[in-house]
């Protein structure tokens, strides 16, 4: 779960010229072909980093990071080193430079750290969790959370409360229509998705639902909800200036940030509280929820339990939202892969006589859309390690401890890498040589805590999306938008059009 930012700032990411990546050029820089491995100090760089920091507060550019990893690779070519204020990264592009680098992590993987979480946890005494461990202590707390997170069993286990999200969400579509005289509905799809994947993320977690899907949420919830919003919209900004000096400032958006924090970990303690409770009362025991499979295992602390569900729930609701809304875009305007995952779908259904949870083995082209959407749309702009031992990246001499970063969306929209780029293309992902490709959950025993979670989220999403809105569903999604690039708001409001159904029932599956 590595996204960060609200659709606002990733929308800036994206609303790039579309002449700057038809013919972009990285991958055909002359490689470094000296046959002697050059030193660390040679590798291009953008210059002094207290300088380029400045510039990145008066441009704005920490809204537009990865615009300007574009421009750097065209200027400086396959790898280059940025300086940002405090941070020194050597930024790659290529997948065999990718493959190099976690060939070389080892047993304790180490990534780049969020400092402004790290510094609220500081601030209030609380443990960190995985996303912010490195170590020993990363791997003992990650061993535990893999096999309720991770493990087939766990996702076996999970899956049912995210099909119960996912048909509520249809039923909520269904339910605006009907109150539509016209009965057509203009929706914002990316309100709707915070929602439907906070909702999803908190009944997994803590087995609990927020009732985010309701007409009108409670108080409570729309304020758990404002503050995974203003936490994540707050982590940009601060991530490359120095905590000590926005505290002693006091500045606003730090802030801002610490008091996001404090909500979503009273919400944490509010619902261990809960499930002690429903401990002591006795009740039959079935599983309801991650927290309290860790809480009844007692193999990490209470503080470790809080800390890492805390995580997991602020890291996983813009890694799917955000995706998910790409996905409905592209579908949108490619009705012949909409109608390849319709037929997918419904084969697969009949094979597994309609249980949405055993289809998730059966659509590898339903996979592969959520892979192609990450290519174009990685909601993480970057993949990082700090490498345990001196690496040799394009022939350049990295030593141990620095911080590499991967840079996904360069990667992802390279003609060099992938054919035909901007081309959405799901079948790609069916074909072999893709090794290295999709890092947008990140790689080996450090990739995302979390992926499992998002991915059938988004396939259960998308399956139950098939029953309304897509294809030959009794809806068509339209976008008044025919290209990423254009206005967030035409994007982000589709409408919902009535067509002739072929569904006996719209609500209770797919009919031949």
């Amino acid at each position: 779960m590595q996204a960060m930012g609200s659709l606002k700032q990733f929308w800036r990411k994206v609303a790039l010229p579309s002449a700057l990546w038809d013919n972009f050029p990285v991958a055909t820089v002359p490689a470094q072909t000296d046959s002697k491995i050059q030193p660390y100090d040679a590798i291009p760089s953008t210059g002094n980093a207290w300088i380029n920091l400045i510039r990145f507060w008066r441009g704005n550019h920490f809204q537009q990071m990865h615009q300007v990893m574009l421009r750097n690779f065209q200027r400086f070519g396959p790898i280059y080193r940025e300086k940002l204020g405090t941070h020194d990264s050597v930024n790659v592009i290529l997948p065999e430079d990718a493959a190099q680098l976690f060939q070389s992590e080892g047993i304790l993987p180490s990534r780049m750290s969020i400092e402004p979480w790290r510094a609220h946890r500081r601030l209030r005494n609380h443990k960190c969790g995985v996303f912010l461990l490195n170590g020993e202590d990363w791997r003992s707390d990650r061993l535990i959370l893999n096999k309720e997170v991770l493990s087939p069993i766990g996702v076996r286990k999970f899956s049912p409360f995210l099909q119960e999200v996912a048909a509520d969400f249809v039923t909520l579509l269904h339910r605006r229509i009907k109150k539509n005289a016209r009965g057509t509905l203009t929706v914002d799809l990316y309100a709707d998705l915070f929602r439907f994947t906070l909702e999803s993320s908190n009944y997994v977690l803590y087995g609990q639902r927020l009732g985010l899907l309701e007409e009108n949420p409670n108080a409570e919830a729309v304020a758990f909800i404002t503050a995974v919003e203003t936490m994540l919209k707050t982590t940009l900004p601060l991530l490359y200036t120095p905590h000590s000096l926005l505290q002693w400032t006091k500045s606003k958006i730090w802030q801002e940030h610490i008091d996001a924090w404090d909500v979503i970990f009273s919400h944490a303690e509010k619902s261990i509280q809960n499930i002690y409770q429903e401990f002591c009362l006795g009740q039959e025991r079935k599983y309801s929820g991650i927290l309290a499979e860790l809480l009844l295992q007692a193999e990490l602390s209470m503080d470790s339990i809080k800390a890492n569900i805390t995580e997991l729930m602020a890291g996983g609701v813009d890694t799917t939202a955000i995706p998910l809304l790409f996905t409905l875009f592209e579908l949108a305007r490619n009705p012949h892969v909409q109608t390849a995952l319709r037929e997918e779908i419904l084969a697969a259904e009949s094979q597994v006589q309609h249980d949405e949870t055993k289809i998730l083995n059966h659509v590898p082209l339903l996979k592969g859309a959520i892979k192609e959407t990450l290519r174009l749309y990685p909601v993480g702009i970057t993949v990082t390690r700090h490498p345990q031992k001196d690496v040799v990246l394009h022939n350049y001499h990295v030593p141990a401890g620095t911080l590499v970063q991967v840079a996904l969306y360069p990667m992802g929209r390279s003609p060099e890498i992938f054919k035909t780029p901007d081309r959405y293309d799901p079948e790609r992902w069916l074909k072999d040589n893709n090794n290295f490709k999709a890092l947008a959950f990140g790689f080996g025993s450090r990739q995302c805590i979390g992926r499992r979670i998002a991915e059938v989220e988004m396939m259960l999403f998308l399956i139950h999306s098939f029953h309304t809105i897509l294809s030959r569903g009794p809806y068509l999604l339209k976008t008044q938008s025919s290209s990423p690039t254009s206005n967030t708001k035409n994007l982000q409001q589709s409408k919902l059009l009535p067509k002739p159904a072929r569904l006996k029932n719209p609500t209770c599956g797919l009919a031949a």
